[in-house]
């Protein structure tokens, strides 16, 4: 495996992975949304379902993490149709021109989330938990079916569901850094709902062994082996960066700001990597505070 395809290179952990692969000597073609501008670029709009499926040719993989921002705004109803669409058009595009390639590639890794399991509350999920209920549960269902072109056509399709992705800059997280280095971090409504997390470095390790691993396909949890708290995380956000956490944002002030988004803030997914870890997979920062510690790195 030397030529990986990349949809979602310009964000977090497209742009991880890929300075990752191409440290290691990976030829990496990313997809764009405007015209190609040399070979290593394919062209793509994921809300017209166009790839250029030439582009794709000679690829041994492709990994899609292409999707708009599910914090980046407020959710009125048309932004949760672009929310919806850069996915669920964007895989269906990509599946269904890796499926009409006369030499397929190898394995297609298809971003997903934690947000499938819906609500969770106390209770452990692992990838045979059953979907949630409500928008990103319904989404990420609809999400992976998209891919289904490029299964049936016999292509190793894994699913990659992400939890929170702990990073200095870009994701939720890139939003807490600054007030929690402010002294202005605390806990969000009781505290009590569980947070699955996992570093930038384990969340592109754990991508490169879903490619590399013939025999892995399907659901794969990339969350850290022990969800946490929002409560425990609020106070190791405080212990690793010094800083008091006497702030809290009470449920009804979030639920004004943020409108619908804020159920899914302030509600509980304990998931939990069952597969991912049967398969082999260490984790090199397993706990939050390490974690926490690589992010600032």
């Amino acid at each position: 495996m030397r030529r990986i395809a990349v949809a979602g290179a310009s964000g977090l952990i497209g742009n991880a992975l890929v300075r990752s692969l191409t440290a290691d000597g990976f030829e990496v073609r990313r997809l764009v949304r405007r015209a190609a501008r040399d070979p290593q670029e394919v062209c793509w709009d994921p809300e017209q379902e166009y790839v250029d499926a030439a582009g794709l040719a000679g690829c041994d993989a492709v990994v899609n993490l292409a999707g708009a921002g599910v914090g980046d705004r407020r959710w009125s109803e048309a932004y949760k149709q672009r929310i919806h669409d850069s996915r669920v058009l964007g895989t269906r595009a990509l599946a269904r021109a890796v499926a009409a390639l006369d030499e397929r590639p190898g394995v297609l890794v298809n971003g997903s989330a934690m947000g499938i399991y819906g609500e969770t509350g106390d209770r452990i999920a692992d990838e045979d938990a059953p979907p949630g209920r409500g928008f990103l549960p319904e989404l990420c269902v609809e999400w992976e079916a998209a891919a289904a072109p490029a299964e049936e056509a016999g292509v190793r399709t894994v699913f990659a569901r992400t939890g929170l992705v702990v990073a200095r800059q870009g994701g939720a997280w890139g939003r807490l850094f600054p007030l929690f280095k402010a002294g202005l971090g605390g806990r969000i409504g009781d505290g009590r709902q569980y947070w699955s997390y996992i570093a930038l470095h384990d969340e592109v390790a754990a991508i490169r062994h879903l490619l590399e691993r013939d025999d892995l396909s399907g659901p794969f949890n990339l969350t850290a082996p022990e969800p946490l708290t929002n409560r425990e995380i609020t106070a190791a956000m405080g212990r690793v960066l010094g800083r008091p956490t006497v702030f809290a944002v009470p449920a009804p002030v979030l639920r004004t700001v943020l409108g619908e988004m804020a159920g899914d803030v302030l509600g509980s997914a304990r998931v939990v990597p069952r597969r991912l870890l049967e398969s082999g997979f260490r984790f090199a920062f397993p706990g939050i505070d390490d974690a926490i510690r690589a992010a600032l790195a």
